[in-house]
């Protein structure tokens, strides 16, 4: 499951991050992120003096435009790297298969390309050049850079300017306000957490994560547990959870859905993101439970993921994807009551549910969310249909 960004800035969905690794099938041709573009446009394929009247006028034109547009009183925030809140393109630090931060750099021998190690070690041929890959060699001096840009990234804070010596003018009433080149640091590494998950580069993932708990555990320390602070340290506790998850690290992955629990235990719950986010993190508490085998643990932490969900529904009663997600608990409930040998209580919770799914009313918009209600409730009418071995019933 792709974890969601707990930040307002959270990067964009890419499809080709999307991809299965080795698999060039329609992909667009990709360019050397150190290599010079050239451009359609670019004027130095150009005879000197060509259409130079022509260019100038209309260059001056579209400044006065962009000028005009654009509030005087403001700098736009630019990285030279491209890793700005405005927009987003591949830098010389990313890697082009996962488009994120480069992670364990890896150099193909002897194209000299640089992917992170987990990325290209699913190719057979660099996909930059399409050079054969005859081995990968380490790039520890590349990855020290991009270990340092991390650190630094997003910590340049510009306040406003108060001083008539430290503000520039650019016209007699305006003053200038240079915006922060960076975005806001956690949101900077959750939105390449996300993108190296997305790529199956779970370590990537897991290790900007960590960093990102570890600055707001540091902010904890020194502002204490406000609800921002803790909403979002117990969204990304989380998604280290779906990291240590994907690796196969049951326990790892169980202690840092507890500890994202304990975090979002302390707000209140009367903001949906907060509740929504606890639930999902007890549900899948109880879903490792259920695989391990310990019934009772699993059905203690699917129990506490629905009366999180019915006390969401008596604050807000009009949002119809909390009573889906009730019914969705409902279920997981009423599964664990029929391994557990308690078929009448089963049956009790499944039917709850269906009278739950069925009442729902949505409207034409919310398509995504009709889909998944019809599936939920396939799932659930056919548990109702099944007998339980040794079951009279």
């Amino acid at each position: 499951m792709t974890p969601v960004c707990p930040f307002v800035k959270a990067s964009r969905p890419d499809d080709a991050s999307s991809r299965k690794g080795g698999d060039n099938s329609n992909k667009p041709p990709a360019e050397c992120p150190f290599a010079k573009a050239f451009r359609g446009d670019d004027n130095s394929s150009k005879k000197p003096g060509e259409n130079s009247e022509k260019y100038q006028a209309e260059n001056e034109v579209n400044k006065a435009k962009n000028e005009s547009n654009t509030n005087p009183a403001t700098i736009s925030p630019r990285c030279p790297f491209g890793y700005d809140s405005e927009t987003f393109k591949i830098g010389p630090l990313s890697c082009m298969i996962c488009q994120a931060l480069l992670f364990d750099t890896s150099k193909c021998v002897p194209c000299s390309h640089i992917f992170c190690k987990v990325c290209i070690s699913r190719f057979k041929d660099c996909p930059l050049c399409g050079a054969d890959i005859e081995k990968i060699e380490p790039d520890t001096e590349l990855q020290k850079v991009v270990d340092r840009f991390i650190e630094g990234h997003a910590r340049i804070k510009r306040s406003h300017v108060t001083s008539d010596k430290e503000e520039e003018v650019v016209s007699e009433n305006k003053n200038v306000i240079y915006e922060d080149v960076s975005m806001e640091r956690g949101a900077f590494l959750v939105s390449h957490a996300m993108r190296a998950f997305r790529a199956q580069n779970v370590e990537s993932a897991k290790s900007r994560l960590s960093l990102c708990a570890e600055d707001i555990r540091g902010q904890i320390e020194k502002m204490g547990n406000t609800s921002e602070l803790c909403s979002q340290l117990g969204a990304v506790l989380g998604m280290l959870g779906d990291c240590c998850r994907a690796m196969g690290d049951a326990a790892s992955a169980v202690a840092y859905f507890q500890e994202s629990v304990d975090f979002l235990m302390k707000l209140p719950m009367d903001d949906m993101e907060i509740t929504h986010t606890l639930s999902v993190s007890l549900n899948k508490i109880g879903d490792l439970k259920y695989y391990d085998g310990d019934l009772q643990a699993a059905r203690s932490y699917y129990s506490r993921s629905l009366d999180v969900r019915r006390d969401a529904i008596k604050h807000q009663s009009n949002v119809q994807s909390q009573t889906l997600d009730v019914a969705v608990s409902l279920a997981k409930v009423a599964d664990v009551d029929r391994s557990l040998g308690d078929e009448n209580v089963a049956i009790d919770g499944f039917q709850e549910a269906i009278q739950l799914l069925e009442s729902l009313t949505l409207k034409p918009e919310e398509a995504a969310l009709e889909k998944r209600r019809l599936s939920v409730l396939e799932f659930v009418n056919g548990q109702l249909g099944e007998k339980q071995p040794g079951s009279t019933t």
